[in-house]
């Protein structure tokens, strides 16, 4: 299986880079894992509606350009599906097991995802309610997905 991670912004955590490393040793005895960094576009403070839609569709740009055309596209959204660890592996199985060998997670910049990167979108989903940075999400979604395959082949690991 082929795992793609395309992310808005670059990660300058030390901490987050040490983290992400580690799960993608972890992850490469399980799956091809690519992670592609787009740029993320300046965004004042107090950016009004209007131009926080042309900074989302600037990004969005970015991200559909990595997309391959036959991958299934998996967004994080804090409004998406919430699921159990053990949800999010059968997720993955399944994907497997009806020929979707490669699925493309996409983790937005600070103000979200373009209205095309939603239409593009497959399946959403979310961690929590909660709002994490967008840095971070990229870490918990290696341990997950990671988490996923050692539920998938019964190995120890989740708890």
């Amino acid at each position: 299986m082929k795992i793609s991670i395309i992310a808005v912004g670059k990660i300058k955590e030390k901490y987050l880079k040490q983290g992400i490393d580690e799960y993608k040793k972890r992850l490469s005895s399980y799956a091809k894992l690519q992670i592609i960094e787009v740029p993320d576009e300046k965004t004042p403070d107090n950016i009004n509606s209007k131009d926080a839609a042309i900074v989302k569709d600037k990004e969005g740009e970015r991200i559909l350009s990595h997309i391959h055309p036959d991958s299934h596209v998996i967004t994080l959204e804090i409004n998406g599906k919430m699921r159990s660890s053990e949800q999010l592996a059968k997720d993955i199985e399944n994907l497997s097991t009806y020929g979707k060998s490669h699925i493309t997670f996409i983790i937005g910049g600070s103000l979200g995802l373009s209205q095309a990167i939603q239409n593009r979108s497959n399946d959403t989903w979310s961690f929590s309610k909660l709002t994490f940075p967008h840095q971070l999400m990229r870490l918990m979604l290696l341990e997950q997905v990671y988490r996923g395959f050692r539920i998938i082949r019964g190995e120890p690991y989740h708890k």
